[in-house]
């Protein structure tokens, strides 16, 4: 059996790209509908919505301290790429609203697209070595040190903000919320394996 390709410059800058763009029109999808998610950038989004400050800059904002647990933990390439990630994204939720309105979306109907499209968006920058920063890092980390999938990671820090969530937003938001978030982290948990995918 050969030894598996390395990932050239195009395919992590392409992989990057894909994966910055599909999450950034999932987050669209998300806020038209007026719910929320979970990770880091559910904490930005429930931020975003509280405080009326930008979506891309509180998010920018929020992952700075996880960069230095990156750098030493994950390495500067990670940390490159996940910072390059995050800029990526910032910037595009603050785009696509101008060119991409949305007239009428059910929030059950926009809580699984937007857990599918980030989903595959995620899985695209953990394959090609990023993140999209906070609890990606620290779920990327816990999966290569101990073997718990990073899905499984996200999804019970997602419970825990859900949780904080309940006190704040209506049932019906929360529950659609929460379905979205499921969607997206069953889609990392069943797809992103190292024994399955083990080119880098």
């Amino acid at each position: 059996m050969s030894e598996p390709s390395q990932h050239s410059f195009f395919d992590d800058a392409q992989g990057i790209a894909f994966g910055t763009f599909t999450c950034a029109v999932g987050l669209h999808i998300l806020t038209f509908c007026g719910l929320i998610t979970g990770q880091t950038a559910g904490l930005a989004v429930v931020i975003s919505y509280l405080s009326g400050w930008s979506f891309g800059l509180v998010f920018f904002v929020i992952n700075l301290p996880f960069y230095w647990l990156a750098w030493r933990r994950l390495g500067p390439i990670f940390t490159a790429k996940s910072l390059i990630s995050v800029t990526i994204l910032s910037v595009l939720t603050e785009l696509l609203p101008a060119g991409f309105a949305i007239e009428r979306l059910n929030p059950g109907l926009g809580a699984v697209i937007f857990g599918a499209l980030t989903g595959a968006g995620l899985l695209a920058l953990f394959r090609h070595g990023g993140s999209l920063g906070g609890v990606g890092v620290v779920a990327l980390l816990i999966q290569d040190t101990s073997g718990f999938r990073a899905g499984h990671v996200q999804l019970l820090f997602d419970l825990v903000l859900f949780s904080a969530a309940a006190f704040l937003f209506p049932w019906t938001i929360v529950l659609w919320s929460l379905l979205g978030a499921v969607v997206l982290n069953f889609v990392i948990a069943i797809n992103h394996r190292r024994d399955r995918y083990v080119a880098t």
